[in-house]
């Protein structure tokens, strides 16, 4: 029988209350023991445990290296760090700078010569 790993508990139990299972009312655990009562739920075909993500802890079903596995995947890419942003930035204005510079003065040369 699964555990569930969910982000809305409370919305899981109440939906599968909706479909007839029996949530958090003490009903027996016959295979999933180990889930805490208030997140077991039974239907008439089987069991679910539903945790929230602060309970990911508790799942007896995710084995250790199965999660590390799965966190490179949850991870985003991780963003620049902050001197090289800075960096960028200097750049660009430096760049930016020479720019106007030599836009100046290559002004001034045309405007000198059509005078």
């Amino acid at each position: 029988m699964p555990e569930q790993l969910t982000r809305h508990p409370e919305v899981t139990l109440q939906v599968l209350r909706s479909a007839g299972a029996q949530c958090a009312e003490g009903a027996p655990q016959d295979i999933l023991t180990s889930c805490p009562a208030e997140r077991f739920c039974k239907l008439p075909g089987g069991e679910i445990c539903v945790f929230g993500l602060s309970d990911a802890s508790k799942m007896t079903q995710i084995t250790t290296t199965e999660w590390r596995a799965l966190l490179p995947l949850a991870l985003p890419e991780s963003p620049p760090a902050p001197e090289s942003v800075m960096n960028e930035a200097l750049l660009s204005g430096g760049l930016g700078l020479l720019a106007g510079v030599a836009i100046g003065l290559a002004f001034s040369y045309f405007r000198r010569r059509h005078h």
